[in-house]
């Protein structure tokens, strides 16, 4: 019908309605309307969709979802190739050489953009996932580079069908020989998606955990999970890179147990000489009873021991006879008692003051305990300011601290004097 319309319109203005003229009006009139299209989509109805996004709450979300990603822009390429094929085929000559061309050219084109417009959800549906806690946990960028990856290879394969006139079925089934060398160049890909969906399903990795991994000398934040690699921030702002299967095939620490859980570890220990340990005497007693701190734990433990010594008839005139306060345990008990008082430490987790293996280099008193912040710098100060205490009180107890001798402490020794008149 439309062919008898151009042929009266063409003989009013005396051309000669040929074959050609005939292709030459199909032309025209479908890249007029393809530009139409393009004007529409692009001046007038991207910009309502704007303006419709950009009305809401929730304005930079989605304007930097949406539109940033180009979702839309892709789309309207997709719905303007549409446009086109459907008037090729019904202004053009069934069969025609024009009409497989414009064809294929098209079908090439919805294929490019189909791909490019599930690239863009895709990156709408990362960025969104980071609103969410649930999501922001997951590598969801791996699996996504891993369905793009996937698309890439399907889309090859089809737009070469659409080339050569064959069913992708055919190309598809040939694939199989190719299977080991597939295998062989997206050897790297292929692990890292599937370790990626390991660490999501067992949840042993997410972005912003705390990751250490000596052999790869990472030690810091989890800033990426991709589909090849996982990058690390260092404490000191380097970044490491590893191999999404490393962390698979390989032992990892991570931290996140310790940041949820709102403590974080005190293990330090101080090493006292050996030589300095020894029994309170009457007059280390009252002292340290004038302590608000060890008063209660003294006069507790002197009755325990009075009871236990005149139960069973102690001689005391031997100290090696009967039961007697030391020095050292009356420390561990002051610094149990101390920890317990302490405004930053967590109550809810264990605490203890312990004595280790004696060793050359002395008698090793082991803190243990937790703060209530996992802070990285409230956490060493809270440390440093506890060990500051810890020092300073030793020789109240009649302890001294060991260690190696210095260079100032050889220079205080004195030879004697060998010289002779």
């Amino acid at each position: 019908m439309w062919v008898e319309a151009v042929t009266q319109w063409l003989g009013k203005l005396s051309i000669e309605p040929t074959a050609l003229t005939q292709l030459v009006v199909a032309l025209g009139l479908i890249v007029l309307i393809a530009i139409l299209t393009h004007l529409v989509l692009h001046r007038l109805v991207r910009r309502v969709m704007e303006w419709l996004a950009g009305s809401g709450g929730a304005e930079q979300v989605w304007k930097r979802a949406l539109f940033e990603q180009q979702l839309f822009k892709r789309v309207s390429f997709i719905v303007q190739a549409l446009i086109i094929q459907i008037q090729a085929q019904h202004w053009l000559e069934p069969g025609s050489m024009t009409l497989l061309l414009i064809s294929s050219l098209t079908q090439l084109w919805i294929l490019l953009f189909s791909v490019l417009v599930l690239f863009a959800l895709l990156d709408v549906l990362l960025e969104l996932s980071q609103y969410s806690r649930a999501t922001r946990d997951l590598p969801l960028r791996g699996i996504f580079q891993g369905v793009k990856l996937t698309s890439v290879v399907l889309a090859a394969v089809i737009a070469v069908s659409i080339l050569i006139g064959k069913s992708p079925v055919i190309l598809f089934s040939g694939l199989g020989a190719m299977t080991a060398v597939l295998l062989l160049v997206f050897k790297d890909p292929l692990m890292g998606l599937v370790a990626g969906i390991q660490l999501s399903a067992n949840k042993m990795l997410s972005v912003g955990d705390w990751l250490e991994m000596s052999r790869y000398g990472a030690d810091g934040a989890v800033v990426d999970v991709n589909l090849t690699t996982v990058k690390v921030q260092n404490w000191d702002n380097t970044i490491t890179t590893i191999p999404t299967y490393a962390l698979i095939s390989d032992s990892f620490k991570n931290w996140r147990g310790m940041q949820e859980s709102g403590g974080r570890r005190i293990m330090r220990s101080v090493h006292i000489d050996v030589s300095s340990v020894a029994f309170l005497t009457e007059d280390d007693i009252a002292r340290l009873r004038k302590s608000s701190v060890l008063s209660p734990y003294i006069e507790q433990r002197l009755t325990e021991v009075a009871q236990y010594n005149e139960a069973h008839g102690i001689d005391l005139s031997s100290p090696l006879n009967g039961r007697r306060l030391t020095n050292l345990g009356t420390f561990r008990a002051y610094l149990n008692t101390y920890l317990k008082t302490h405004p930053r430490i967590h109550p809810q987790m264990i605490m203890m003051v312990r004595q280790l293996e004696a060793t050359s280099q002395g008698v090793p008193i082991q803190i243990y305990a937790f703060t209530n912040t996992t802070a990285w710098v409230e956490y060493e100060n809270i440390q440093a300011d506890i060990f500051d205490h810890v020092l300073a009180v030793i020789p109240v107890f009649g302890l001294r601290l060991h260690q190696s001798p210095t260079g100032y402490d050889i220079r205080q020794l004195k030879l004697p004097d060998t010289r002779t008149d």
